[in-house]
């Protein structure tokens, strides 16, 4: 029985001494090979890094062009918009001028009718009238009806104009001066004689008024 047991021992004992150094080396082999792995690793994840930032970079590069082709076409959808409110409004003007002057030939032939009512209600004196009631009726129903006729045509812009009678300043722009005179009771440059009455429509000067100037100096 004694030899067995020696037997067994040497064989636990062999094994023990076989099997060590073989977990050694499988340990030392097991420890070099993690080293590499942790390298490229590390290198993966600084290739992953620097392929952030670049498509990161593009993005903000694409969002940039983005931005400004946004700004741009809202800088041309603004002018578009201004041309267009511009246009509108100056077709409605000319629109509107045409609507107003749309007579003005027409009124310039009729103010010289307009002149003759003025001629014959201021060329019968009015002792005259006084004296012939005929000839008086006459007078009122010419009044009457230059009065109607002026009344009308104010209605569709034509005005006529006295600038003596409003005691106006000269304006060259819408008088014409025919002569100047002194008069010492009166301010220079004031119109104190109205030899033909002018026309306006709708503000536009038609006629010039001819007038006489005050010029002391």
């Amino acid at each position: 029985m004694l030899p067995r047991t020696v037997f067994r021992a040497s064989r636990q004992v062999a094994r023990y001494q076989t099997s060590a150094p073989v977990s050694r080396t499988l340990g030392a082999a097991r420890w070099y090979s993690e080293q590499p792995a942790a390298k490229n690793g590390e290198a993966a994840t600084q290739n992953g890094d620097a392929a952030q930032k670049d498509d990161a970079a593009k993005l903000k590069e694409a969002v940039e062009k983005k931005d400004k082709e946004i700004v741009d076409l809202k800088d041309k959808y603004l002018r578009s918009v201004a041309d267009f409110r511009n246009l509108q409004e100056r077709t409605k003007r000319e629109i509107q001028a045409a609507k107003d002057f749309a007579i003005q030939k027409f009124a310039k032939d009729l103010v010289d009718s307009v002149d003759n009512l003025d001629r014959a209600l201021t060329t019968v004196p009015a002792e005259k009238l006084a004296q012939n009631p005929d000839l008086q009726s006459l007078h009122e129903g010419v009044k009457m009806t230059e009065t109607i006729l002026m009344q009308t045509l104010k209605k569709h812009g034509l005005v006529r104009v006295d600038p003596a009678e409003a005691q106006e300043k000269f304006n060259p722009n819408v008088h014409e001066a025919v002569f100047m005179a002194p008069q010492p009771d009166k301010e220079d440059g004031l119109v104190f004689h109205t030899q033909q009455k002018g026309f306006t429509l709708n503000g536009r000067v038609l006629r010039a008024p001819k007038v006489g100037v005050v010029k002391n100096s």
